[in-house]
Order: structure tokens, then sequence, then C-alpha cells
């Protein structure tokens, strides 16, 4: 075992009981989101709509590991394993927090997984009350291989939460059948559901919702969001907030508050009086779908997808690609510009046998010059990648109308920038 998995192994066993023991202190309810797409952002809108009735604690990134989790009850930051006076404060925080208070009721938090066995190891540490599963669908491949395999990790949950609510829209009930025992409370939400289902009707830029509570009462709102595929998350923070006993016009007073984080789905202005659609956090096959959808039901005289390779998909990558490919509509879809290998060899040229205009581009500064030279007035652009060898966000910082707007995008600091630079010399 290397010096660093030994600090790692041995730090987790530290952070993990400590955290043990502020819950045991002070037992605040504990809500994890997992799931193969889609955490972070449903995370988030759980923790805005608990907010509106409940003392909450989250954290916005993606702390979601054995080692980082126990960071989001101190609300540290976590230090740089080689730093060692800062794991000292920090364990010294959470000694404060264990013997000084902790005035939260309610703990929102993320269980991320890279391969087999990764939210196993999560069970020592967390027991929650109720767990969103929002997805299973293709998620580092090269670790799973099938997704049956997926479906197997992430149903794990299932194993040590006390109520689940899942995603009826996003994952197969056989998976459910399969996973889930009988004696386990769960509860659907989605246009699909039984228990929270939601029904949406777009106006312009928004939506006005409807979302049936457990079949009691409706709550009915209009949202400021984009994409029809993010109002499933109003329809997990409303079953959340309504599990926890959130009274409905709260629950409507958080679901206005709710906004698109940068790299998902987030609109900008960009140059020529085009629409920029930033979805440029992360790819998989359903996201990039629901990505396109939403492109297609813009009114415009131009769209333009700016489609990045999917990472991490391993075997399944070619085949991952050629069905995003056949989903670029020729119809509703004036020019695909993809980037990085697989997106050049499977996705573009099967969009291109489809009848698409494609134009290939090795990096996110050659996609952005593309786009530029073939852009009209009042354009609307999707952008869409995942992060190593293809960085889509620098495509979306050279179609900007404002520069000031460069703040708003993910992956801006120094951190990024410099494995940017060492990438794309």
């Amino acid at each position: 075992m290397s010096l660093d998995n030994f600090a790692k192994n041995k730090l987790t066993e530290i952070f993990g009981r400590q955290t043990r023991k502020i819950m045991a202190k002070y037992h605040p309810k504990v809500v994890a989101v997992a799931g193969s797409v889609g955490k972070t952002t449903t995370k988030l809108a759980i923790a805005t709509v608990l907010n509106e009735s409940f003392k909450v604690r989250y954290q916005v990134g993606n702390y979601n590991t054995p080692i980082s989790i126990p960071f989001i009850f101190t609300g540290r930051e976590m230090p740089s394993l080689r730093n060692p006076f800062s794991w000292a404060s920090a364990w010294l925080a959470g000694w404060k927090v264990l013997h000084s208070g902790f005035p939260y009721e309610v703990v929102v938090v993320e269980f991320g997984t890279d391969a087999p066995g990764d939210i196993e190891h999560l069970k020592s540490l967390l027991t929650p009350d109720i767990t969103v599963l929002t997805a299973i669908s293709e998620e580092h491949m090269e670790f799973f291989k099938t997704l049956d395999a997926v479906a197997k990790e992430e149903m794990t949950v299932a194993e040590f939460s006390d109520t689940l609510v899942i995603n009826a829209d996003d994952v197969n009930k056989k998976y459910i059948d399969k996973h889930l025992f009988k004696d386990k409370r769960a509860y659907s939400y989605g246009f699909s559901a039984t228990d929270y289902k939601i029904t949406a009707k777009p106006n312009n830029n928004s939506y006005q919702v409807k979302i049936s509570l457990n079949d009691r009462e409706s709550i009915k709102t209009e949202v400021n969001i984009l994409a029809e595929h993010n109002l499933k998350t109003l329809a997990a923070a409303a079953a959340v907030a309504d599990l926890l006993g959130a009274k409905p016009a709260a629950i409507v007073k958080g679901l206005l508050k709710i906004r698109p984080m940068s790299g998902r789905m987030q609109l900008l202005k960009g140059i020529n009086n085009s629409t920029i659609i930033d979805d440029t956090y992360n790819s998989s096959p359903l996201a990039v779908e629901a990505a396109l959808k939403t492109l297609y039901q813009i009114n415009t005289d131009q769209r333009i997808a700016v489609l990045g390779m999917m990472n991490e998909l391993g075997a399944y990558s070619r085949e991952a690609h050629q069905r995003v490919g056949e989903y670029c509509d020729p119809r509703s879809l004036d020019l695909l510009v993809t980037i990085g290998k697989d997106a050049n060899e499977y996705l573009a040229e099967t969009a291109k046998a489809n009848g698409c205009k494609v134009i290939r581009c090795h990096d996110p500064f050659e996609a952005g010059k593309v786009v530029k030279m073939n852009l009209k007035d009042g354009a609307a652009i999707l952008v869409k990648g995942s992060q190593n060898g293809v960085f889509a966000e620098e495509t979306v910082k050279m179609l900007l109308a404002k520069s000031s707007d460069e703040a708003k995008l993910v992956r801006q600091n120094s951190f990024w920038k410099a494995i940017k630079n060492t990438q794309f010399k």
C-alpha cells in the first residue's frame, strides 16, 4: 500500500469516527442523493427547498466519498493529503462541533461512485433517513462494464437507507424489483411517478408546474428553468420536503428560489445576439439526449450543438457515442461541432450519416472558432462535454457576449487552468 493510500485510509477512519459521534449526539436528519447523473443539481434543489423549513447543512461541491463527506458536517474545506497541519486543524474544528453544538436539523449529502463497491464503503459512515436515487445509466463503464453492474452499485443505497425516493423516469423498474427489499419504504418522483408526479407546461424560458404530494394534495407554481428534464429535480425536492414534514407553502417558496448551476443547463448571452446553453460540467448519453431535446424546442432560425467526447465509458464508448449521433436530428439541428477522439469518430460519423452537417474539432478552442465562423444572428448554441481532453467551457468562453460572464463558467480556478494549460499546449 502506498503512503498516500495508507494516509487516506487512516484519515477516513479518524474523520468517519468523528462524524458518527456528531450524528449520535445531535441526531440530524440525513438526506443523501445517489445516482448516475444529476446528483449535484438534485442535492442543491433539495437543500434550497428544505432551507425554507429547516436549518440545513450541505456543501456546494462534490464532497461525496467517505473521506470528504465528514467535511460537510463541519463546514470545512478538505485539506491536501500532504498537509498534516491542515488535517489537525480540521480535526479540531470537528471536535469543536462535537462539544459546542451542531445547529442543523438536516444534512444533505451526495453519494458518489467510481467503481464497484464504493457506495458499500459509505454504509459504516451514514444511515440516511432518506436517499434520493436520480438515475441508473451509463457511468464509469471502464469499471462497471454493464448497466446491470451500475444498477447493482447504485441500488446498494437501499440496503442502508430508511426511505428511498426514486426517479420513476430514469430508473428502470426491473432494477427496483430486483434490488429493493419488500419491506423498504420507497416513493417515486418524476413525470411518470405515482407518488410525487410532476406535470409541466412551457412558458417561454420557464414552466408552469404542478406536483402531487403523495396523493394528498398538489402544489402549483411557475419556475425559471429552461430544461424540461431538470424539472424532475423539483419533484425530488418537493418529495423530500414533504416527507420531512414541510408545509406546501414553504415547498413552493423554496421551488421559486431554484436556479441553474454553472455548467448545468445555464443560459448565457452570446455574441451575435445568440443564446448559449452552457451544459459543460459533464456528459453522458442520457444527459446529452435531454440537453439536445431542450435545444430542439427553442424557437430560432439556427441551432448549433457543440458536443465533446463523453469520458469514462470504457468499451461502451463507441456504442454510447453512436447512440447520441442517432439522436442528432438534421430537421432540428443546423450544425453539429464535435470535440475529441470518440466524438469525432463515432458520434460525428453517425450524425453525418443521419443527415446532419458536422464539423470535427480537436480541442475546445478550435470548436469556438468554428462556431464563430458559422454563427447567425439570434442563434441558439448548446455546449456540452466532459472534463479531461474536452473542457468545453473554454468554447463557451469564446462565445460570450460579456467577458464578465466567464466567472459563471465551471473549472475556472488556478487548479483547473493549470490542467488545461498542460493538456492544450
